[in-house]
């Protein structure tokens, strides 16, 4: 038999070959559905700002060959983007034509300044509220200087205009104009929810082409797109003003920004749709500017990264950046072939069009977000701003006001007080500065002199001038008679202030631990100004119990409500967890659990008595709660953990003390545990043994309480069934480390290797 494989492999294209026709095969597709989006945007777009039609598909153009080209997100495309309009009405307005295809390519050389100082990543500094409130605003005003030109009338000057000349242009419609623009703007308002077959051609498009030839076949007298005939004649000339040098710059370095910031967000939301290669946001920036300067050159608008298209081109498939330069040759070629058609469009339907476009900006999900994040009024503020006044005062005006938002809640501080019986309780949290310091007397005010008051501080942040006031009024109210505990709870600030230290910055001062991790001793200890030492038989209603009772209801019980509520009336933990009745060993944080995980049972050694012993009745709790969590609730694995520094291993060893006959009884247990490490090598934890006896007893006693837990019939069967694990664990005290026992190694190892080979599939260690 031949093996024509290898001529077959010499023939074949190489890799890189295959792989550039198999994208191929996805991104033609795609850069067709995006031309038959971009064709009727551009024009739109170009009518909404007062530039030449054609300049909108010069854009379309270049933004597609240029900036697909070079610039560093490959599935974006860019083009004249809707929220340019207002920008570029106002500078036309001001500057004209030629001049503004100056300004647009001195902004594009700007962007690649920025681009190659390498801070493109500073715009997403800039906050969410001020970029949605400035679209926003942008699509109002779109919205008002598009829907008179649908309803057969001439556009105003201003926005506000506009909105008050609505209505008596809604009541008196002018004819064929106002029924083209109607119907337009309906086609793209239901198209989305007609069938799927359907909405394969374009919405933009289908609107343009059904509100076209009716209106061409009825011959209908309305306004049209106004074309020139010779579309290709690319003899224009961008001219420099000869005065007014600093408006010319403004408008340079606010269209420079506005494109930056409009092309950045877009790349950077192109990227959560895909899972391909990220954006280069820096050569974006440099592309998005190379592409603003021919743009510019050749008669065109400003180019930007557009949210529309680049969706479209994701959403059909594409793969590579030659969906997007596709895209802006097949829009070349329709105008060098078909630019005649052009002349048809009626300009109510591109009115529509542009209507439904600026809607589409105010979009209520950010608003939403934005509500629930309470940045609602930065973003009401810049769109207010942009549609009554201009974009770049409404953008500063976002900006100071989201400063001013900013530095409220740095500033912020909450401040109350109640009353803990005949005791005082006053909370303080967030920043406490200057700023505070009126509402903090007043609390402070209202404390009777003479009482108990604990002062809990709960602050990122305490200023000297805050200090001074706290520092003063604790001394005035012990000197009265009082007593004043500070209770810090994070970083020490006023203890550092007590101490002489400046108050500026947290520095590498001691953080007091947190409480949930702490010992009792620790916090209520470090909580005391200053501390007192209250003799055991006199703590009674004062005992530390009762601190940790009340700090977990004010402080715990309503995170953990929520939880324990849905476990009121049933449980199901997923481990038996048998460990040392020693005050060290805490199951739920060395297993980072929670309520529900574990069902824990602890004795002095972590002992598992035979099940003989169990049955007859004698010691029968140990193996009640086995078969209880074995057969009732049905969990997954059994652990016994061991411990370091054990003290009933050292009894065993030493003999147990005089006057504790039950617990000589109890370690009766325990004797085949110190019989295995006679007769047993010394079983190692990493890589030797541990050094005390007691704790190399501590191991084998692990082992030897699993293969006691075999003999329960209930645990037998379900190991058999493959329905429970049984884990060996060891916890080291003072280095607070977790072992598990691994049958290959014939160790206990550390618990991150085992974890991961389980998760992969592979059985959990057994003992």
């Amino acid at each position: 038999m031949i093996d024509n494989s290898a001529r077959e492999r010499e023939h074949a294209p190489p890799r890189s070959w295959r792989s550039a026709l198999d994208n191929l095969r996805h991104d033609a597709p795609a850069s067709l559905v995006v031309f038959l989006v971009a064709i009727p945007l551009s024009l739109g777009i170009a009518l909404a700002s007062g530039a030449p039609i054609v300049a909108g598909l010069i854009a379309a153009i270049v933004g597609g060959v240029v900036a697909g080209a070079l610039g560093g997100s490959p599935l974006q495309v860019s083009g004249p983007a809707a929220g340019l309009t207002v920008v570029m009405a106002d500078t036309i307005n001001e500057f004209g034509w030629a001049a503004t295809c100056a300004i647009t390519m001195l902004a594009g050389a700007l962007q690649i300044l920025l681009g190659l100082s390498r801070i493109a990543r500073a715009a997403l500094a800039l906050s969410p509220a001020i970029v949605h409130g400035m679209l926003a605003g942008i699509g109002v005003t779109i919205v008002l200087s598009q829907l008179p030109i649908v309803f057969g009338a001439t556009a105003r000057s201003s926005p506000i205009d506009n909105l008050l000349a609505l209505p008596a242009q809604i009541l008196d419609p002018h004819g064929p104009a106002t029924l083209i623009g109607v119907v337009a703007l309906g086609i793209v308002l239901v198209w989305g929810k007609l069938p799927a077959a359907v909405r394969k051609v374009p919405g933009p498009l289908a609107a343009i082409v059904i509100a076209t030839v009716p209106s061409v076949v009825a011959g209908m007298n309305v306004s049209r797109v106004d074309v020139p005939e010779n579309v290709l004649d690319l003899t224009f000339v961008p001219e420099f003003p000869g005065t007014r040098w600093f408006d010319f710059a403004v408008a340079v370095v606010t269209i420079a920004l506005v494109t930056s910031v409009a092309s950045l967000l877009s790349a950077v939301a192109v990227d959560k749709m895909h899972t391909g290669p990220r954006a280069n946001l820096d050569r974006e920036l440099v592309g998005q500017g190379a592409a603003n300067v021919v743009s510019g050159a050749f008669g065109g608008l400003p180019v930007a990264g557009v949210i529309v298209r680049s969706s479209t081109n994701v959403q059909s498939g594409a793969r590579t950046r030659v969906s997007a330069i596709l895209h802006g040759l097949w829009v070349l070629l329709f105008v060098a072939v078909l630019a005649g058609l052009l002349r048809n469009i009626p300009l109510a339907a591109l009115a529509a069009l542009l209507v439904h476009v600026g809607a589409k900006l105010v979009n209520p999900d950010h608003i939403k977000e934005l509500r629930r994040h309470g940045d609602l009024p930065v973003y009401l503020v810049t769109l207010a701003g942009v549609v009554a006044i201009d974009l770049l005062t409404g953008v500063l005006i976002g900006v100071a006001v989201a400063a001013l938002v900013m530095l409220r809640r740095l500033l912020w501080s909450g401040i109350h007080a109640e009353r803990d019986g005949d005791r005082w309780r006053v909370v303080v949290e967030g920043a406490l500065s200057a700023l505070s310091i009126p509402r903090l007397t007043t609390v402070l005010g209202g404390i009777p002199r003479g009482t108990t008051v604990t002062l809990e501080l709960v602050v990122d942040y305490l200023d000297h001038a805050a200090f001074d006031a706290l520092s003063a009024w604790q001394h005035s109210h012990e000197e009265a008679g009082g007593q004043v505990i500070v209770d810090e709870i994070g970083h020490p600030w006023f203890e550092r202030g007590k101490a002489g230290e400046p108050t500026v910055h947290k520095g590498k001062a001691q953080r007091i631990v947190p409480r949930w991790f702490a010992p009792w001793s620790e916090w209520q200890q470090a909580s005391a100004e200053p501390p007192v030492e209250v003799p055991r038989q006199r703590r009674g209603r004062d005992s530390s119990m009762r601190r940790g009772m009340l700090e977990f209801e004010r402080r715990t019980s309503e995170l953990v409500r929520p939880i324990l509520g849905r476990l009121a009336d049933t449980q199901h933990p997923e481990t038996l967890f048998i460990t040392c009745g020693d005050a060290r060993i805490v199951p739920n944080l060395i297993t980072s659990s929670g309520p529900g995980d574990l069902f824990t049972v602890r004795n002095i050694g972590n002992l598992v008595p035979d099940h003989v012993t169990c049955a007859d009745g004698a010691d029968a709790s140990i193996g009640a709660a086995v078969e209880y969590a074995v057969g009732v609730l049905k969990v997954r694995e059994i652990v016994v953990c061991g411990h370091s520094s054990c003290g009933a291993m050292k009894a065993l060893l030493t003999g147990a003390p005089d006057g504790a006959p039950a617990l000589r009884s109890w370690l009766r247990h325990a004797e085949p545990s110190v019989e295995r490490a006679r007769t047993h090598p010394p079983i190692r934890v990493g890589d030797s043994p541990p050094v005390s006896e007691a704790d190399r007893l501590a191991l084998h006693n692990v082992l030897q309480q699993l293969d006691r837990l075999r003999e329960y019939p209930a645990v037998a069967a379900a190991e058999a069934r493959g329905e429970v694990d049984l884990v060996g664990m060891y916890f080291e005290v003072g280095a607070a480390r977790v072992h598990l026992y691994d049958p290959k190694a014939g160790a206990f190892v550390s618990a991150d290797g085992l974890v991961a080979e389980h998760e992969e599939g592979n059985p959990m260690v057994t003992g």
